[in-house]
């Protein structure tokens, strides 16, 4: 990551992006970070004359403006700022990702066009920003819901440290519990001949679950506070990771790894979870990441 120093909300005036501005006042008050509200417009029309396209930005710095005193009135924000911007929303968040700590988008917009345009947005950021990004979904109040659940991180062996150390931060912070969690099928192919034909379940996953803490141990370090558990399940990891959002506050999986793409199962999770997704990426120096041994297990990369 870049060296950072604020929290980005995009914010359209619609209630999911409403939402995400409460999710990045939260994050700005409980980091004692400064905060930036986003908005981007653009003539839709074609060629038009500079009045009619002037009519356009004064309703876009409305918004803008209801948003930034949204923020300076609802929170104990001391530095909050506004950026408007002609031209396109998701390039704007990810130009900004280069000096943020975090961009925070809601996961649509207002209507069933503006839905489509805001999801669209929110993929594009989570696949190219160069810092975290949290997508707000979910019904009821947030950034604090009716049931205060865990911060879920999904592991891989590839999952980046990055990803691991955001979701300590956030579950410190917010005094949450962590689950850390692996899910996968048992691979036959991986025992050979002279191993019982039906594998020590149990056996696999106890040692497994003791190569996750290990992985997990320096940030525990950093993190005392934080409650840790580790989760195994022998399923898709989309299916189990869609699962635990129905009781998570947030759910941290890594995000893309080369071409601003995302894997199958973090898109999956930013269409279909139940609670806010945090997509962090690797590293752009592509340093090598601790692997997590669990051979036995075969999961599909997210």
């Amino acid at each position: 990551m870049t060296d950072s120093h604020d929290i980005v909300v995009g914010y359209d005036g619609s209630d999911f992006s409403m939402q995400a501005l409460e999710w990045a006042m939260d994050e700005a008050e409980l980091r004692k970070l400064p905060l930036t509200v986003a908005h981007a417009w653009r003539w839709p029309y074609g060629e038009a004359d500079e009045e009619a396209k002037g009519h356009l930005r004064k309703a876009a710095e409305h918004v803008l403006y209801h948003g930034g005193d949204c923020a300076r009135s609802c929170s104990s924000i001391t530095d909050v700022t506004v950026d408007l911007y002609e031209g396109a929303a998701a390039e704007r968040l990810v130009e900004l990702s280069a000096r943020a700590q975090l961009i925070v988008v809601g996961s649509r917009g207002m209507g069933a066009l503006a839905r489509t345009i805001v999801g669209s947005v929110a993929g594009y950021v989570a696949a190219h920003a160069r810092c975290p990004v949290v997508v707000v979904r979910g019904p009821g109040p947030i950034p604090v819901p009716r049931h205060r659940g865990a911060v879920v991180v999904g592991m891989t062996g590839h999952t980046p440290d990055a990803a691991i150390e955001f979701a300590f931060g956030e579950a410190d912070v917010r005094r949450l519990p962590l689950v850390a969690v692996h899910a996968g099928h048992l691979q036959p192919m991986a025992w050979s001949a002279p191993m019982p034909l039906v594998p020590d379940t149990r056996a696999i996953m106890t040692a497994a679950e003791d190569d996750m803490l290990e992985r997990l141990r320096p940030w525990q370090a950093d993190h005392p506070a934080v409650s840790v558990r580790t989760y195994f399940v022998a399923a898709s990891p989309k299916d189990a990771l869609l699962d635990l959002s129905k009781e998570a506050s947030l759910l941290v999986v890594g995000g893309a790894r080369g071409h601003g793409r995302l894997g199958s199962v973090t898109a999956s999770t930013l269409q279909h979870a139940s609670c806010a997704v945090a997509v962090v990426p690797a590293p752009k120096e592509n340093s090598p990441q601790a692997k997590t041994p669990l051979s036995a297990f075969h999961a599909s990369e997210g």
